[in-house]
């Protein structure tokens, strides 16, 4: 039997609700203490629906810009929400790139195994990157949280 395909998901902004911990990015910017917070992210209904009904038919994988030493908080929050099990695609500890370069890559590295049926993120500039690539993209536009998040991702490559 084929390997189904996979959905890919991006969780702050699209399944995570990040706006709690958005002050620590203003002025000088605490991304321990921001990241520090994540496991207490309310879910975003519209994104964790979406994720649900994708998975009758696809596998559900996430590539997000959160930092790999996330991870157990990360996996533990996908449970805790009844989001499904499946890869965790993370930015390596280093890594500062703007997310609309390190996450497609992270996308690719998946899209070589196995057939990307859809992949949803709410970074605007991600998703065009995602788009030029070749994949199929829904923009999370469910969650505003005004240019602080999109600066840091752009900017400082940290989300």
């Amino acid at each position: 039997m084929a390997s189904r395909s996979l959905a890919v998901f991006d969780l702050d902004g699209t399944l995570a609700d990040v706006r709690h911990r958005l002050h620590f990015l203003d002025g000088r910017r605490d991304w321990d203490a921001f990241f520090a917070a994540a496991p207490d992210d309310p879910p975003l209904a519209e994104g964790v629906e979406l994720a649900l009904a994708a998975a009758e038919e696809h596998e559900i994988a996430y590539v997000t810009g959160r930092p790999e030493r996330c991870r157990r908080d990360t996996l533990r929050w996908l449970a805790r929400h009844g989001l499904p099990g499946g890869p965790l695609l993370m930015r390596g500890g280093g890594d500062r790139r703007p997310a609309r370069v390190a996450k497609p890559e992270l996308l690719r590295s998946l899209a070589r195994e196995r057939a990307v049926a859809v992949v949803v993120d709410d970074d605007h500039q991600v998703c065009d990157a995602y788009e030029a690539a070749g994949f199929t993209v829904v923009r999370a536009g469910w969650m505003t949280a005004g240019p602080v998040l999109e600066e840091a991702q752009e900017k400082e490559g940290r989300t």
